[in-house]
């Protein structure tokens, strides 16, 4: 039963929101992601300069310990954008599950030109495309769109099957 919902995706897509409601609705806490990269990540990101796999490993390790330390359950936003990555979480964390919002180019960058004093620059969000794997069939992860309302993502979540979260836990307020 997964105790970890990991909400994954691009710069733009909704991580924190669908994750803060999420762990709201399940009782859970909930870990902006990032507030788990190192200073020089952030700095790096704020020029312009994509991540390096190099540079993403003390994150992502950060984020699965985030995961370990808050066994009663947790929601934490995190890109996890390649297999690679949510495999080193998983190797750390155990079991997790990875939720990934769906949109378009389009729509991602609409969202992104509209936040205001965020660290990552919109310029970046074709390098994260271009390295985003989408989860595989093996992997314990679902895609939803991204486009629906925030308690439309929370019911979609908290509805599936797949997920096998504590039935306990469901019936918060998700919205």
């Amino acid at each position: 039963m997964s105790k970890a919902l990991v909400i994954m995706g691009v710069s733009g897509s909704g991580k924190s929101t669908l994750g803060q409601a999420l762990a709201d609705a399940l009782g859970w806490r909930f870990i902006e992601g990032d507030t788990l990269h190192p200073p020089s990540n952030i700095a790096k990101m704020a020029a312009g300069t994509p991540l390096t796999d190099a540079d993403r490993q003390p994150f992502l390790e950060n984020v699965a310990r985030s995961i370990v330390v808050l066994p009663e359950g947790v929601v934490v936003s995190c890109s996890a954008l390649k297999r690679a990555y949510r495999d080193l979480i998983r190797s750390i964390a155990g079991d997790v599950t990875f939720v990934l919002p769906m949109l378009t180019r389009e729509q991602l960058q609409f969202r992104m030109a509209q936040r205001a004093n965020h660290f990552m620059p919109a310029a970046l969000l074709e390098s994260q495309l271009q390295t985003l794997e989408l989860p595989g069939a093996d992997e314990d992860a679902v895609q939803i769109d991204g486009t629906l309302s925030v308690e439309a993502q929370v019911n979609r979540v908290l509805t599936n099957s797949a997920l096998n979260l504590p039935k306990s836990s469901i019936g918060g307020n998700p919205g």
